[in-house]
């Protein structure tokens, strides 16, 4: 199952605009009940400005209905089994649900799955923090 998410990471890569890194990455959410949200990033010439993979399709996501993410898939031309950076796991986390998978993955296909938890285990969350 987890390779059609992968396919949809592809396909939104193919879309990156990334002009001054020349770095593409695509990202895919595939919430509880099945939604599939891609997104790729989107580079600026301020390099502050660019939106992250992740955070473009955690827009989708929320434009969508939104919704409980259960697995996400990145993928980026020149990097295997991509992580997702901090800022973007700090934002994947507050839609993650506890038993999220995460997906590693080659230009080929997903190589390995981890669970979201194991890269991200002590996030900043609001309620934690009261």
């Amino acid at each position: 199952m987890a390779e059609d998410l992968f396919e949809a990471a592809k396909s939104a890569m193919a879309k990156a605009y990334a002009p001054y890194s020349r770095f593409p990455v695509g990202a895919a959410l595939r919430t509880e009940d099945g939604q599939v949200h891609s997104g790729c990033n989107i580079e600026n010439a301020s390099y502050p400005e660019g939106w992250c993979a992740e955070t473009t399709a955690l827009g989708h996501l929320i434009m969508g209905g939104g919704g409980k993410v259960a697995e996400v898939a990145v993928v980026a031309e020149k990097m295997e089994r991509i992580m997702p950076c901090g800022g973007c796991r700090q934002r994947l986390s507050e839609f993650v649900t506890e038993d999220a998978v995460l997906h590693l993955c080659t230009t080929e296909g997903v190589v390995e799955s981890v669970p979201f938890s194991s890269i991200f285990p002590r996030g900043f969350d609001l309620e934690q923090n009261r």
